[in-house]
């Protein structure tokens, strides 16, 4: 499990209902996101992936998901300069694979 719902349980104090609904909410916007900034990297529109990548980070913040957190502030700094595209383009497999990997996790664990 590369997933925490420390962060999410400490906010809703109980509230199960809160918990639910940002675990939907990650569900439905991060792998979109995520998608668009496949195409955003394949476009070299840098514009796009920084925004997309600061979009995702506070997404994989919220659950704790540190490493995949560090590699989306990562991909957002370097979108910035078109001259840093071959290191976007290696390091969004990892960001892909990790996203996948808890979306995946989660919607097992909270039959979603």
């Amino acid at each position: 499990m590369i997933y925490s719902l420390d962060k999410i349980n400490e906010m809703a104090e109980g509230d199960e209902e809160f918990v639910i609904s940002v675990i939907s909410v990650f569900l439905e916007e991060v792998p979109e996101d995520l998608e668009l900034l496949e195409k955003a990297i394949a476009q070299r529109n840098y514009e796009n992936v920084y925004q997309l990548a600061h979009k995702i980070k506070p997404n994989v913040d919220i659950l704790g998901m540190e490493q995949t957190r560090a590699t989306a502030l990562e991909i957002e700094t370097l979108g910035k300069s078109a001259a840093n595209s071959e290191k976007i383009e290696e390091l969004f497999p990892r960001l892909k694979k990790d996203v996948q990997q808890v979306v995946a996790e989660l919607k097992n664990d909270f039959n979603l």
